[in-house]
């Protein structure tokens, strides 16, 4: 698969995704079914991100680098939009569980992080 087909899986996916997540917020009522709203918000909005964040960060990378590499791009776009992701969606939870505060958004990307430089780290090697 060529990297531009990838893409634009993705691109569809996250399209649909966005779609998803709208049609959660405007249809369903987190009052009357917590359970159901509340996953698949979360579902959605994962899905959304991690694919837009995939796509821009990819396109970022390519801007960035010029080289001609494209899988590498690819894989590490992946990784950080799914990290980017996470930390969004653990500092959307941590407001709605009331603990959000500064330093636990800090903590928060500073665990992320810690994976992400894990993965450079093996990766170098």
């Amino acid at each position: 698969m060529t990297h531009n087909r990838y893409l634009l899986f993705v691109g569809i996916a996250a399209l649909v995704s966005w779609v998803a997540w709208y049609i959660v917020i405007s249809k369903l009522d987190p009052f009357a079914s917590t359970g159901l709203a509340l996953s698949l918000f979360f579902l959605s909005l994962f899905f959304a991100l991690s694919c837009t964040l995939t796509v821009f960060g990819f396109y970022f990378r390519l801007w960035l680098n010029k080289n001609e590499i494209y899988s590498n791009h690819i894989i590490v776009a992946f990784r950080q939009g799914i990290e980017l992701t996470i930390i969004s969606l653990g500092c959307i939870l941590f407001l709605m569980i009331g603990v959000l505060n500064w330093w636990s958004g800090l903590l928060l990307i500073l665990c992320v992080s810690l994976v992400e430089f894990y993965f450079v780290a093996k990766q170098e090697v």
